[in-house]
């Protein structure tokens, strides 16, 4: 559990987790990419040389409400 608090409900000890992504190619996690959508010829994302940062994720035990944040650069 962590010291962080709920934005929804204000409890705290949120649950460390993650979302798994399992799309083709994918390396299991999901990740933050820095600046506005840009995708190339064939509808995938262009990602080449942008910041890039692994998405952790807490849990709420009460309302089971998500927060993300992006503290882990990839």
């Amino acid at each position: 559990m962590s010291d962080r608090k709920c934005t929804h409900c204000g409890t705290s000890g949120l649950e460390p987790g993650f979302i798994r992504d399992a799309g083709e190619g994918s390396q299991g996690f999901a990740r933050w990419v820095e600046g506005a959508l840009q995708r190339g010829v064939f509808g995938g994302a262009k990602v080449m040389g942008r910041p890039q940062w692994a998405i952790d994720v807490y849990r709420c035990p009460r309302c089971r409400h998500l927060e993300l944040f992006a503290e882990s650069p990839v």
